[in-house]
This record gives structure tokens, sequence and C-alpha cells, in this order.
């Protein structure tokens, strides 16, 4: 069967593209919207920060040696050794402090005797508990040093507690027995203190770098029932309340503290806070070091040669800002007195000389100022701004001309309140890593609740900001 042909004149209708006006207008919008919205969601966003009331406070931390009015005594015989009277306790004269048993006949007694010694009292266990308190709230693992010196002082108490408990019923016991030992008091009153360390002696004049050395640093404590030798050391008397911290200073230090009389100092170890006198002096080394004066507290450190403490800086009431939002930008420099008022009485600015081919005339030209000293105005130097260096500006109702060229430099931050960066100068009172605390309610500066820019180096001026 034959195929049946197509006929050649037969062709496809194509419809005309039909363009009106409401869909080029709709296709522009399409666009616009998809650019401004890519352009958005690519564009950094500029952070910012809320001002703020507030003041920064730099505790400074120190470690200091402490001197005292401190009186070894030593025994005239050889013998066993046994204690009468608690570290840290006041003794008067006459007071019964230890006794010294030739014979050894004391310390065989008590071996035999053990039913007779008595135990740590409640009253012995609570105060050796605060002493661990107050060590670990304290404790830094960089002062690792100072475990040591706990050591020696809970040694030291823990014998003494249990040897004149002991001692004081026994007495009776041995004179029973027909024991016989030498009794030694105080020859002079004071706080009682078992550890000797050789710096009993020293005075503030005579500190140096090396007494901060506590690599071979050490204390003796002579151990009640412990045989001892004529002439040594036994135990020592503070004889006053008035005692000093010497502490090594840095450079920056001595430029803080130059004018301080006193110094607010708080001691971590025992919640202690206290105010003292205070003032640099030149160690023998020729270095300089900080002396704190106190008149109380002695007994709460008697068992301590080194402690650690902080030194509260004076407290600056302000506006707080964070270090990052600070910038430095430089300025014109004009007379006061070449101020000049436009049309309108807030609007300000200078008379500038404007060159023509009829001649020079002076035309104002309104410029924003961010700030003044009692001679100059501040005014803007960037592109964008209104004067040139070399421009002339004329003194209102006189002849008198100024170049402008002179600049200096101001710190500032970027105020944001209106959409775009603007620089507004500060006055930084105090700072830290990561604060200024500025002065307030200056004419030219920030208020508070003001938006500033976190980053100044992420703006420019004029900029507008995304928030």
């Amino acid at each position: 069967m034959a195929k049946k042909k197509k006929n050649p004149k037969i062709r496809r209708y194509r419809h005309p593209l039909n363009l009106n006006v409401g869909m080029i207008i709709f296709a522009i919008i399409f666009v616009y919207l998809t650019f401004s919205v890519y352009t958005y969601m690519k564009k950094e966003k500029v952070q910012f920060y809320e001002v703020v009331e507030g003041n920064i406070v730099n505790d400074h931390q120190y470690t200091g040696i402490i001197l005292r009015n401190e009186r070894v005594e030593q025994t005239d015989r050889a013998g066993y050794i046994n204690y009468y009277i608690r570290e840290g306790k006041r003794a008067a004269i006459g007071t019964r402090i230890y006794s010294i048993d030739e014979t050894g006949n004391m310390a065989s007694f008590l071996e035999d005797n053990p039913d007779a010694n008595v135990t740590l009292t409640d009253a012995n266990m609570a105060e050796i508990k605060r002493q661990l308190s107050a060590f670990s709230m304290g404790y830094h693992d960089r002062k690792f040093s100072d475990v040591y010196d706990l050591q020696y002082s809970l040694e030291a108490a823990v014998l003494e507690y249990v040897n004149f408990n002991s001692l004081g019923n026994l007495d009776t016991l041995m004179q029973q027995t027909g024991i016989t030992f030498q009794q030694v008091a105080a020859p002079i009153s004071g706080v009682v203190s078992y550890a000797i360390d050789g710096y009993e002696s020293l005075t503030p004049a005579q500190v140096s770098e090396a007494v901060f050395d506590r690599t071979s640093y050490s204390k003796a404590i002579t151990k009640a029932g412990q045989l001892i030798e004529q002439s040594s050391p036994v135990y020592k008397l503070v004889t006053s309340d008035d005692w000093n911290i010497v502490f090594p200073l840095t450079d920056t230090d001595v430029t803080e503290y130059q004018d301080q009389k006193s110094l607010h100092v708080t001691f971590a170890s025992n919640g202690l806070e206290t105010d003292a006198a205070f003032s640099i002096i030149i160690g023998e080394d020729g270095k300089s070091y900080g002396k704190l004066d106190f008149n109380q507290y002695m007994v709460q450190f008697v068992a301590d040669r080194y402690v650690s403490f902080e030194v509260a800086s004076e407290k600056m009431d302000g506006l707080k800002i964070p270090v990052t939002a600070v910038a430095t930008k430089n300025f014109y420099l004009i007379p006061l007195d070449y101020m000049a008022q436009g049309g309108d009485s807030s609007n300000t600015g200078f008379m500038k000389e404007v060159y023509s081919e009829t001649g020079t005339t002076a035309e104002f030209v309104p410029a924003t100022i961010y700030f003044s000293t009692d001679e100059y105005y501040y005014v803007d130097m960037g592109d964008q701004a209104p004067f040139k260096a070399g421009d002339y500006i004329v003194k209102p109702n006189s002849q008198d001309r100024f170049q402008i060229g002179n600049s200096a430099s101001l710190q500032g931050v970027y105020n944001i309140n209106k959409g775009y960066a603007v620089f507004k100068q500060i006055e930084i009172l105090k700072s830290n890593d990561e604060y200024y605390t500025i002065k307030k309610g200056t004419r030219y500066g920030l208020s508070v609740y003001d938006h500033i820019v976190l980053d100044a180096n992420t703006v420019y001026e004029g900029e507008l900001i995304y928030q």
C-alpha cells in the first residue's frame, strides 16, 4: 500500500512573544531584590557594643616577705626538749615555754606510759581544719612551695598540741616518780613561734632579689621530745604587733604607686582585707620594692615568712567600652576665635577664602567639631573634609588669616546611632587587657546606651552600617 505524501505547504505557527510594561517592571524588581538579598547575605555584618556605665578595678597579685621584731632564744644546755605553749600564743614574762630533760628520763617515762599521753582535743582538730581550709582557698600550682610551709606549720601545731596537753597533766606524775627537768620561762613578753629560718634579723633595707628565691628556703622546727645540743635555737618571740611586708615592684608598679601613701590589701588565704601604709624603698641590690606597714593581724601570720596578697587599684567610675572599639584619628587644629556662625545660629563653621576671576572672597563653610582645647578646635581632615592643608580661613570681623595645616590625633570610637559611623572623642581614665573606663559627660564624647562599633578597624568615617 502506497504511503500518503505530506503537504509541503503546511507550516507550524509560532506565537509571537508579547512583552508588556508590567512584565518588564516585574523582571527588574525581581532582579533588584535578588541582588539586594545576595549583597546583604554576603556583606560582613558590623558588630556593635552598647555603652554602659562601669568601672575597672585592677587587682595586682604579689608575693612578699614578712619582717617582724623577732628574738631567737637558744638553750643553755643539751637535752630532750618539751614545749608547754602552743605556736602563735602570747607569753608574758616568766611564762613557762619549754623544759630540758638532760637525763632522758622524761622521754622514757612518756614511752613507758602511753596511756598517760593526751590526744588532740576537738578545739585542736578544729584549728588544724581551719588552717587546711585557708590554705586550699589560696593555693595555686605555680606556688607549690607553699605546700612545704603548710607541712612545717601543721607538724609544729600537732606536736605542740599533743605535748602541751600531755605535759599539763603529767607534771604531778613525773614529780611522784622523781623525774627532774629544767623548766625555761620567757625572758620578755611576746608571741611564741617555733619556726626558725635565718631571716629573723632581716631589715627592709637588706632585701634583695635573692630573698625571693625560695628554691633553697627552709624552716627549722625543733620537735617536742627531740635531743638538742647546747646553744641550739629552740624558739623565737615576736615582741611587737608592728610588722611589714616587702615585695618586688616593676617599673610599671613604681609609676602607678609613686604617689600612694596607703594600699588596700586582700589576703585570699584567710579572707582578710585591710588598708596598709605604703612606701617605696630601695633594696640592698639597688632595686625598688614596696613596703606595707601593719600594726595588727601579726598573729595570723606569725608562722609564715612569705605571703601572697592582692592590691586593689583605685576604682574609676565612668563609661565602660571594649579596647577593640578604640581608634586613633588625625584632625586639623583651628584657633577658637576663628569660629563663625552660619545663617542658622546652630550651624557653626569657618570663613574660608575662595578665589575666582573677580577676586578673593570669604565663604562660610560648615564644619563638625570633634573636640576642643583652650586654644584649638579639632576639625576633620579626611578625603571628604571641607578643608585641605594650605587653605586659608578668615577671623570674623577681622582681616586676620590662618592657614590650615597643623594637626593632632585623638583617640575615639565610631558611634553608629544614626546608621553611619561618626567618630567620637574619648578620654581614657583606666584600662585593663579588655576594657577602658572613659570619662562620661564630655561635650564631644559618648553617653550611656550609645551604640559603637565593636572593632574600629572594620569601618571608616561616614560608612553606612548594617546592624
